[in-house]
């Protein structure tokens, strides 16, 4: 029978680091997204005359951080 107590574990590899460059582009996506993510809240809260869960920072962020990797996976 194998002893495997004495195997080492298996590392464990962190995921990927994002870079300078990335975090620039980034930054600049999320700052032109702010107003973009700030009028379609507002639209919302009228429309739906409520306020959403979601404001506009956290749609500017989620904006940002869907198209950010798409410019570097091209």
């Amino acid at each position: 029978m194998t002893d495997i107590t004495n195997a080492p574990a298996e590392a464990r590899t962190p995921g990927k680091k994002r870079g300078v460059e990335f975090n620039i582009y980034f930054s600049l996506i999320f700052i032109l997204a702010i107003p973009v993510g700030t009028e379609r809240w507002i639209a919302n809260v009228v429309r739906k005359r409520s306020l959403d869960v979601r404001g506009p920072l956290a749609r500017a962020w989620a904006e940002a951080d869907r198209i950010t990797p798409l410019i570097f996976s091209a």
